[in-house]
């Protein structure tokens, strides 16, 4: 896939869609395309890495081991979604893994070609990190309505159980 393809779609996905041309175009150069089989596993739970990733096509689990050979999966990721996003900010282990659910097409942007964007496009580099947070913050607020209604199921409370 060239550059010219890579702009097409990073300019609709949540990456490109607040970009200008030239910022999409300038991006587009430093992304890399990857592609998993069904079952192959993207990050695993514990694991480091500092590469952001955005599913182009397919779908991806993100789940988490619950002791012993159990696990849950905890989200599904479609097309346009972000992986990795905290992994590529801090750099701490990832708290779930990833694994392909069909046969997946993925952008990756690692954190250094990511960088090497500042000085030539810091508007760039302030767009993807405020679509980054605003993506984090978007699923913590999802986790934190799931657990009050995980929590009023369980404490019967409020009255609507």
């Amino acid at each position: 896939m060239t550059s010219n393809n890579y702009y097409q779609i990073l300019s609709t996905s949540p990456l490109g869609v607040e970009l200008e041309k030239e910022e999409c175009e300038a991006l587009a150069k430093v992304l890399t395309t990857s592609k998993l089989k069904m079952g192959d596993i993207l990050i695993r739970e514990g694991a480091t890495d500092d590469s952001l990733h955005v599913v182009i096509s397919g779908t991806i689990a993100a789940t988490r081991n619950t002791g012993g050979d159990d696990t849950v999966t905890l989200h599904v990721l479609n097309k346009g979604d972000i992986a990795g996003a905290m992994g590529f900010i801090d750099g701490n282990e990832h708290s779930a893994t990833l694994m392909a659910l069909s046969d997946t097409e993925l952008f990756s942007l690692q954190r250094q070609a990511f960088e090497s964007l500042i000085d030539q496009h810091p508007q760039l580099v302030y767009k993807v990190m405020r679509t980054i947070i605003r993506t984090v913050h978007s699923t913590l607020l999802r986790m934190n309505r799931q657990f009050v209604e995980m929590n009023n199921y369980i404490m019967k409370e409020h009255g609507r159980y």
